[in-house]
C-alpha cells in the first residue's frame, strides 16, 4: 500500500516523519536516546509525496477555484491520501482530484476545534467510492471492518489508535513497553520508554507519567476546549494513550 499527504500544520511533519523513521526525526529524548526505533520500521519507499499548502488563515475565506491555483497539478498513484488541516473548499474539491491517481481512502484527522464540513465531503467521497474517516484526533484512528483500504493501512503502517505489550517484573514494575500501534506522529515511543520502573499498582504515579511524557513530546492536538468532546482534543489524546497502557495491563 502507498500513501501520499496533504497537509498545512506540524501534525503533516511530523506523520511524514514518524513514516520515514529517519535517525533524527525523534530527539525528544536528547542524549538518553537509546535508538529504540531504530531498525523498526521505514517507509519511506512507499510514501509516494506529501504537498504542503498555507494556513487555512491566511486564505481567502471561499476559494471559487482551487484547482488551477492551490492544489497540485499532478498527484503520483497511490491507495491512500492523508490530508490534515487544509481549507474546507479545497478539501470539497480532493476527492474528485485523488480518484484520478487511484486513491481509494482519504484520511481526515481532526487536531484542531477547526470546523469541517463532514457530510458534504462524505457525500462526495461517495459517490466517487472513496472511503472516508475523520478521526479526532488522528490517534484515534481505528481499524474499521466497513473501511477495509482504511484497515489495510492501519496494520501495515503501524499506525493509529496506540496499541502497546506490557512486560511486568517480580516488584510489580513496568520492566518493558513493546509498541504494537504508534500514534501516527510516534508519540506513543517516547512514553513507552518514559514508563520504566513506573508500579503497575501505583495508579497514580502511572497516570501522572503518562500525561508528563505525553505532554512532552509534544502532541500536536490542540489545547482549545473542543464542543464535541466537551474537553481540549489534546487531553482525549492522553486519555487514548493511557487507556492503551491500561488494556495492555488486564
Amino acid at each position: 500500500m502507498e500513501q501520499i499527504e496533504i497537509y498545512s500544520s506540524d501534525l503533516g511533519k511530523r506523520v511524514i516523519g514518524n513514516l520515514i523513521n529517519y535517525s533524527t526525526f525523534c530527539i525528544s529524548c536528547a542524549d538518553a536516546c537509546t535508538h529504540c526505533k531504530e531498525g523498526k520500521y521505514g517507509f519511506a519507499d512507499r510514501v509516494k509525496g506529501f504537498f504542503e499548502h498555507p494556513d487555512p488563515s491566511l486564505l481567502p475565506v471561499f476559494i471559487e477555484d482551487s484547482t488551477s491555483e492551490y492544489l497540485p497539478n499532478e498527484i503520483p498513484d497511490a491507495d491512500i491520501a492523508i490530508v490534515s488541516e487544509i481549507h474546507n473548499d479545497l478539501l470539497l474539491e480532493l476527492p474528485l482530484i485523488l480518484k484520478d491517481s487511484g486513491i481509494k481512502a482519504m484520511i481526515v484527522p481532526q487536531e484542531s476545534s477547526a470546523r469541517i464540513a463532514i457530510p458534504q465531503i462524505e457525500e462526495v467521497c461517495k459517490s466517487e467510492q472513496i472511503e472516508i474517516i475523520f478521526p479526532k484526533p488522528f490517534c484515534d484512528l481505528q481499524p474499521l471492518d466497513d473501511k477495509p483500504v482504511i484497515r489495510k493501512f492501519v496494520e501495515e503502517f503501524g499506525i493509529g489508535r496506540p496499541e502497546v505489550r506490557v512486560e511486568v517484573d517480580r516488584r510489580g514494575r513496568i520492566a518493558h513497553i513493546e509498541v504494537l500501534r504508534s500514534a501516527p506522529c510516534g508519540s506513543t515511543w517516547f512514553v513507552a520508554k518514559q514508563l520504566a520502573g513506573v508500579e503497575v499498582e501505583n495508579r497514580q504515579e502511572l497516570y501522572d507519567r503518562i500525561s508528563e511524557s505525553h505532554h512532552s513530546y509534544p502532541c500536536t492536538a490542540s489545547m482549545e476546549k473542543d464542543r464535541e468532546l466537551g474537553d481540549t482534543i489534546l487531553h482525549k489524546a492522553g486519555y487514548i494513550v493511557r487507556a492503551a497502557v491500561e488494556e495492555a495491563l488486564i
